[in-house]
């Protein structure tokens, strides 16, 4: 067997390896939305006491 003949045999055994490997797409869909439902939650039940405090960190900022 040739040197290329054996680097193309590599390459090809790697590429199919690496065609098997999906990954975990669900696994990340599941933790994007759960993210998004809790971070809607927070802001439902917290929505004043985040806005004061958004409100109060800007004005010491800009205040001279």
């Amino acid at each position: 067997m040739s040197m290329t003949t054996r680097a193309y045999a590599r390459f090809a055994a790697r590429l199919s390896t690496l065609a098997e490997d999906r990954g975990d797409v669900p696994g990340w869909v599941l933790v994007s939305v759960m993210t998004a439902g809790l971070v809607t939650a927070i802001w439902l039940i917290a929505d004043d006491q985040l806005t004061s405090v958004l409100n109060r960190a800007i004005s010491s900022v800009s205040a001279p």
